[in-house]
């Protein structure tokens, strides 16, 4: 039997992870940048990471080894207060009926779209709202920072990638967040005042992928820019394999058949639950007052 609204009004949790999940993953550009993902039931999730580091030592042999405890600290994700991301989207039954292209297609594209845009900029620019929402990259406690930056130049980005590097982190799961305002006067940069030449040869997007000094740039325009004459914003270098997103595994896309009948419409309703924290935050560090 094919499956319907008239049967199927809710849709199963292979039909969600099919439709919603897995091109939401894609579609984030937070998601996609490679984050430690926990797939959870809703219950909060607790991510072990150690605290001060033990402290080995050379012994001979038959020489007592001392022992030590190891400090543990945790991460806790989607704690009961994390609200969810809903989208109610009506439609009308001749709409549906006469529409040239699938419209449950559109829709479905509409809506992650509209729910990654959601997600990246409270993973990105969002201040927690008292722990009811996720806390942004750009406002992680404890992370590195380097203020008033001033206009682009590849000083900043060099000190970042020493404060980055003095963190231990993993090279190749590090990543530039930036918008595009401040990617482009980076690439602008010139060897000599009247100089054609730019700084930043080979070309940083010549295989298509965006590149400082070896590191994909991720550019998004959820980095806010604020200033009106003068215009500042911020950019982030961080191992995004020390971030942890928490995914509830139970979201739902149901179908509404009935409740805007009267209206002889026809609705969709989406619901997911995220969250995300550094489990280091010296892997991030956050270029503040960059003026574009």
């Amino acid at each position: 039997m094919a499956i319907s609204t008239a049967n199927a009004p809710e849709l199963t949790a292979e039909q969600v992870q099919h439709i919603l999940v897995k091109p939401l993953e894609a579609a984030s550009v937070f998601l996609s940048a490679g984050p430690r993902i926990f797939d959870t039931d809703g219950s909060p999730v607790r991510v072990p990471k150690l605290g001060a580091p033990t402290n080995p030592a050379w012994y001979g042999e038959n020489e007592l080894i001392a022992d030590q405890d190891v400090d543990f600290n945790e991460v806790t994700l989607l704690p009961s207060t994390i609200k969810s991301v809903k989208s109610l989207t009506r439609f009308s039954n001749e709409l549906a009926r006469q529409s040239v292209v699938s419209l449950d297609a559109a829709i479905k594209d509409r809506l992650v779209t509209d729910v990654a845009a959601k997600l990246d900029t409270a993973f990105i620019a969002g201040t927690g709202d008292s722990g009811t929402t996720p806390k942004g990259i750009l406002n992680y406690t404890g992370a590195q920072e380097i203020t008033a930056v001033g206009a682009p130049g590849l000083d900043a980005i060099l000190d970042a990638w020493g404060k980055l590097l003095a963190a231990n982190v993993n090279t190749a799961s590090t990543k530039w967040l930036m918008g595009p305002e401040t990617f482009v006067a980076l690439r602008k940069v010139k060897q000599a005042t009247g100089s054609n030449g730019y700084v930043l040869t080979p070309d940083p997007t010549q295989d298509g992928v965006f590149r400082l000094f070896g590191s994909q740039v991720i550019i998004t325009n959820r980095i806010p820019v604020t200033g009106t004459t003068t215009k500042t914003t911020q950019a982030v270098l961080a191992d995004f394999s020390q971030i942890a997103v928490a995914r509830d595994q139970a979201p739902t896309v149901k179908i509404l058949d009935q409740t805007f009948g009267d209206y002889d419409q026809q609705a969709i309703r989406v619901t997911a639950r995220y969250d995300a924290a550094p489990l280091n935050a010296e892997a991030v560090v956050v270029l503040k007052g960059i003026t574009v």
